[in-house]
């Protein structure tokens, strides 16, 4: 009887054993080398190339599992990222500064875009210069790249915040708010800006096409995927730029396909991409190269903490190095 029960100490002293090593193994994250990752995106026509990358079945081709989380509230998609719920994210690299500071950490695996057009300024037709919006309502979300756009755009012009009346609301609801003809101004990004220059009878006043480099957009994920999947996370980054290499070289198949997926128009997407400028692998490496423009990540990084550190946002610039990460592109451009 005691030897039967020292078997079975045995065995069970096993299994524990081995579940132990099981939970180890999922602190680190190890465990999730067999999962799809778990990439977010949002309504902003660039971040639709998701899309193409897979109904052309470039992640199969570079043989990387991916499983695409589209967020309706791209607010959501960060609590998402911030919280675990999914591995990486397409986000504004303004909205991925907060969270270093909060000792939530985050790695950048390449850029996917720049706005060139598509963040801007929608205004009534009577106010035709930047310089018009003093004392006029002026609506976009507090803390996000609209605000930082608008308070770019003023400060250009000679004017601060409190020189207009400003109305904190989200970019979604700052649209509709201008349509029904109860904001002078507000500051959008597509499709939002497009949609309220047509329904509301305005005009782009002011956009990011101005301010080359301003506003940079990226896929990040969380520090311990890019330490424990980096090999996939090379194969995303790979199977990325393909898409968006199809797409220079196809572009009337590529809308058709990502506008179907999307549930939007064609001429709607079309319209969008307009204001935003796709990132080669050539472009990010360049990119990723220090100089004291709008040009360098970095420097733009610090700009925009230095934004969200005047805002009380941050209370500390966080080092911008911890976050950008070349590597990715580097080995996946060799």
């Amino acid at each position: 009887m005691k030897k039967h029960f020292n078997i079975l100490l045995s065995v069970f002293f096993v299994f524990l054993l081995a579940a132990c090593g099981n939970s180890s193994e999922e602190a680190s994250g190890n465990s999730s080398k067999s999962e799809p990752i778990k990439i977010g995106f949002s309504a902003l026509p660039s971040w639709y190339l998701w899309h193409l990358v897979e109904e052309k079945g470039f992640f199969e081709k570079h043989g990387v599992e991916v499983e695409l989380v589209y967020f309706p509230v791209y607010a959501d998609s960060l609590s998402a990222l911030n919280t675990g719920e999914i591995d990486g994210n397409s986000q504004a690299l303004i909205d991925t500064i907060a969270p270093l500071e909060n000792g939530i950490e985050l790695k950048s695996v390449f850029i996917t875009d720049n706005s060139n057009g598509g963040d801007g300024l929608v205004a009534t037709k009577d106010i035709q210069s930047v310089e018009d919006l003093k004392g006029k309502k002026v609506g976009t979300e507090i803390g996000t790249i609209e605000h930082f756009f608008m308070l770019t755009a003023l400060e250009q012009a000679g004017l601060k915040e409190s020189d207009v009346n400003f109305t904190n609301l989200t970019v979604q609801d700052a649209g509709t708010t201008f349509i029904a003809g109860n904001l002078d101004a507000a500051g959008l990004w597509e499709p939002f800006l497009s949609t309220a220059e047509s329904e509301g009878n305005g005009h782009k006043l002011i956009t990011s096409a101005e301010f080359p480099g301003l506003i940079a957009d990226l896929f990040v994920v969380r520090k311990e995927i890019a330490e424990n999947r980096q090999e996939d996370l090379e194969k995303i980054t790979a199977a990325w730029f393909e898409a968006v290499n199809y797409y220079s070289e196809n572009e009337e198949e590529s809308l058709e396909i990502i506008a179907e997926a999307a549930g939007i128009t064609v001429d709607e997407l079309a319209i969008g991409m307009e204001g935003f400028e796709l990132f080669t692998p050539e472009q990010n490496v360049a990119s990723f190269e220090r100089s004291d423009s709008y040009k360098s990540i970095e420097y733009t990084a610090e700009e925009n903490a230095k934004f969200l550190q005047k805002l009380e946002f941050i209370k500390e610039i966080p080092d911008m190095t911890s976050l950008l990460d070349p590597s990715f592109i580097e080995n996946s451009h060799e």
